[in-house]
Parts: structure tokens; C-alpha cells; sequence
């Protein structure tokens, strides 16, 4: 860690997270915040925060969930932090143009995916678990996530169940494409799509182990690519919910947020929490299984990373 990483007007690491990055024992996976605040209804969004930690902490690794109380960036939010973040009624959804906002003005923030591999990059986390990235809205080709540019340029491997499937995905593949961006499939030929466990779409290659898709990591760092990966990890089949309900849901949502001329960063948390009224629950509970299943997975990954680090050195 370089001396402004350590300097407390700024970052807050958690002591276990510092440990685990200083000493090399234990992986660290990154966690982000904006679930907490705007992807899940309270106390859904405290839950399964907390189920993601404990899932990660019982495959050996070290959670690091990230967000901003007051200005200072926390690397490792505590119980009070996530329940103050998860009913706070003004939080900055930090990507990376607002990171350095929500600093300046002291003000509570919670990360994306762009904005958590930002942090986790600066710090030494090498892997980063969610749901599911940003993309390319349907009908909007111009509004490109944050998500898919900052996977261009940060070396983080984002554990996800594919592009959240209310979005456009031929197009965020287009645009993940252009950005270099390998899309790695465990145990998948086909990209998920979040909600479903396959669609029609491939994806550039599939492992079958967590040590196979950590030597694609280590390959990554060792050739200096700059650029991040994903690694797919399709929902639970118990929670699957089938891609015609979701499709009917999504396309009747969207419709529903073109009506009420929504755009930008209101399209999603909308869409998401519509299609969660429209079938009556079901893609919640898929939502919060594929976060949970996706953070045990990413301990593994990130376990085998570490490993293969310290066998190289």
C-alpha cells in the first residue's frame, strides 16, 4: 500500500482486510455498497449483504465490502456501517466520476462495480464478487454502463452472473468486446443472464475449476494487461427464475420506465425493482442467491489466486 492509501483522512481499511493484504495468509474479496443502498429494499439489503460476508469468510477468505461514510473510503465496512449505509435516505452512488465527489464534500457513498474495482485496485484486491455488471440499456445504445469502460482499463476479475438480462446483452458483449475484455465461463459455454442460468450467447471460454480461472487471472497480471475479466457463474438451478417469465417482466418494465421518460441511473434501480413486483418475488430470491453463490465462489477463485501468487514469487 503506498502512504496516501494509509492516510486515514482518506481510507479506512478494516484490520482484518490490512492483515490479510499485508501479510499474504488469507485472499481478500471486494464487495460493493450500491446493493446495499439502491439494489435491495431494507432489511433484504442488510441480509443478504451479510450472507455474502459469511459466505466468504466460510471458504477461508476475507470480505472487504467497500463504501464512503462521510468522505473517508471504508475497504472492510463494519455491521454499524452497512446498517447505517443500508437506511440512510441521501447516498451517493459512487462510480468513477463520483468517487473523488464524494470525498471533496464529505458525503456518504456507496460503489458500483466500477467504482468498487477502483478501490479495489488502488489497495491490492485482485478479485471482486457482485451480481451482476452494468451494459448497454435496451432501445438506448448510447447509454453505456460506467461498468463496461472502467472493465477496459482496471485489472479486477468480477465474479458476476453476466450482465443484468433487463439490459441489452448483444450489445454489452459488443462493447465488452471492444473494451478487450475476456469473458471466462465456470462450468458455462453460454453467458448467463443473471436471472437465468444460460442464453443463446457465447462467451470467449469455459473453466470448470476455481484454479483454472485463477491461472487466467495470474496470466492477466503477469502479462500486465491493464484490463479486468469476468468470470460467469450461472444462478442456483433451485433459483432460477425461466427466461420467458423474466423476459415478460423485463420487457414490460422497461416499457413502463420509457413511459415515465426515466433515464440514466433511475432506469435500472426501476426496471430491477418492477420486475421484482412483476413476478412477485421470484427475481429477488434469484438475485439474492446468485449474490450469495457468487461471493463463495469468488473466495474460491481468489483463495487459488493467491496460491498460484505465491508459488510465482
Amino acid at each position: 500500500m503506498t502512504t496516501l492509501l494509509t492516510d486515514p483522512s482518506i481510507f479506512q481499511i478494516a484490520a482484518p482486510v490490512r492483515a490479510a493484504l499485508n501479510e499474504r495468509n488469507q485472499a481478500v474479496v471486494a464487495l460493493e455498497s450500491t446493493l446495499i443502498t439502491h439494489g435491495l429494499p431494507y432489511p433484504t439489503n442488510i441480509e443478504t449483504a451479510l450472507a455474502m460476508e459469511a459466505a466468504i469468510r466460510e471458504s477461508g477468505a476475507i470480505p472487504a465490502t467497500i463504501g464512503i461514510i462521510q468522505g473517508k473510503i471504508v475497504v472492510g465496512l463494519s455491521l454499524d456501517q452497512i446498517e447505517y449505509l443500508a437506511q440512510a435516505t441521501s447516498v451517493r452512488k459512487c462510480s468513477r466520476r463520483d468517487l473523488a465527489i464524494a470525498v471533496g464534500m464529505k458525503q456518504d457513498g456507496a460503489t458500483t462495480v466500477a467504482g468498487t474495482m477502483i478501490v479495489a485496485h488502488k489497495i491490492g484486491i485482485h478479485v471482486f464478487a457482485t451480481g451482476g455488471i452494468g451494459g448497454v440499456h435496451r432501445g438506448q445504445p448510447m447509454d453505456v454502463s460506467a461498468d463496461l469502460i472502467e472493465l477496459g482499463r482496471t485489472p479486477i476479475a468480477v465474479v458476476c452472473s453476466g450482465a443484468k438480462s433487463i439490459l441489452d446483452l448483444p450489445l454489452t458483449l459488443e462493447v465488452l468486446e471492444t473494451q478487450g475484455v475476456p469473458i471466462i465461463g465456470l462450468n458455462t459455454e453460454m453467458l448467463p443472464a443473471f436471472y437465468t442460468r444460460s442464453t443463446d450467447l457465447p462467451i470467449d471460454a469455459q473453466v470448470t475449476t476455481p484454479q483454472a480461472a485463477a491461472a487466467i487471472i495470474h496470466a492477466t497480471h503477469a502479462l500486465d494487461m491493464k484490463h479486468g475479466l469476468l468470470i460467469t457463474v450461472p444462478v442456483p438451478a433451485e433459483d432460477e427464475l425461466s427466461s420467458e417469465i423474466a423476459e415478460a417482466a423485463i420487457k414490460q418494465a422497461t416499457q413502463e420506465a420509457h413511459d415515465h421518460a426515466l433515464s440514466g441511473a433511475k432506469v435500472t434501480p426501476y426496471v430491477l425493482s418492477r420486475v421484482a413486483e412483476l413476478t412477485e418475488g421470484a427475481s429477488r430470491r434469484a438475485n439474492t442467491s446468485l449474490l450469495i453463490n457468487n461471493a463463495r465462489v469468488a473466495a474460491t477463485i481468489a483463495e487459488a489466486l493467491r496460491q498460484i501468487q505465491d508459488h510465482a514469487d
